[in-house]
């Protein structure tokens, strides 16, 4: 029963095929038959910027007037996203960041994605619980002290049914302090989808009953089968800089606001699935 409720032999007929890294990005959607349509790929090409026209600027530049001229010399960027799904979304992301900017981006991940381990080599996992938590400080600071571009989900799990809306939990201030801290652009990234019914259902049983096991990680195996046939859509959002969050504001209200300005982004009145 249980190996039919995670689809493991749908699951494994893939993974046997031996890709990894962005390309295992790229198959797993096609043997997903998951399309995704891409807006605001101009706010990241501002963030990616113009190296031919990098190399003809002073090596003291500072990164913003590189930013404001779209001459960024590879400025590093942390991606800040919304996790309504829990797999594909993470999936789909890493390979349409990857692809644009033409270099792997490094996945900072505590849930699902975690256990995939074609994508151990994108993946930072950053599980709170065992062994590894007494160096996870060092660890997430490594990461972002890395040239390596960075995709965060900041609620640190994928979406609930809220108010009724599908919507993150309260995201963690960490990716702000550390971007600001690294010199990093801050891109905020819409993910458009939502997981069954069940699962919400499931999710708010779960808390209302106080049970602290995780049972909606468990249902995310069937999610990303669910998902199959469907089409989904990112929306990229315009770079925020060090220097505009490095002020009045603190982290945790940083990332409160770009919370909210990811949730502004909108694509349209169109049918997702049409």
């Amino acid at each position: 029963w249980m190996e039919r409720f995670i689809h493991q032999d749908f699951i494994n007929g893939f993974l046997t095929q031996g890709f990894e890294g962005t390309e295992f990005c790229r198959k797993c959607l096609e043997y997903l038959d998951v399309k995704i349509d891409v807006k605001g790929l101009e706010n990241l090409d501002a963030a990616i910027g113009d190296n031919t026209q990098a190399m003809n600027m002073p090596d003291n530049s500072d990164p913003v007037s590189r930013l404001a001229v779209g001459a960024v010399d590879r400025v590093r960027l942390t991606f800040a996203s919304n996790h309504p799904l829990g797999g594909v979304d993470g999936i789909a992301l890493l390979g349409v960041i990857s692809e644009r900017t033409g270099k792997p981006v490094r996945l900072l991940v505590n849930d699902f994605l975690m256990n995939i381990k074609p994508i151990a080599s994108l993946s930072v996992p950053v599980n709170k619980m065992g062994g590894q938590s007494r160096n996870l400080p060092a660890q997430v600071r490594t990461i972002y002290e890395s040239d390596d571009d960075i995709l965060v989900f900041p609620a640190g799990k994928c979406s609930r049914k809220m108010n009724g809306h599908i919507q993150d939990t309260a995201w963690s201030k960490s990716f702000v302090s550390q971007s600001v801290a690294t010199g990093r652009l801050i891109v905020p990234v819409r993910f458009f989808g939502e997981n069954s019914k069940r699962f919400y259902r499931v999710e708010s049983l779960r808390e209302w009953l106080g049970i602290r096991f995780n049972i909606g990680m468990m249902l995310l195996p069937d999610e990303l089968y669910r998902a199959r046939h469907k089409r989904f859509r990112i929306m990229f959002g315009k770079p925020i800089s060090p220097a505009e969050m490095d002020g009045a504001l603190s982290p945790l209200k940083w990332a409160e606001r770009i919370r909210d300005e990811v949730y502004r982004l909108e694509w349209g009145s169109e049918n997702i699935n049409e």
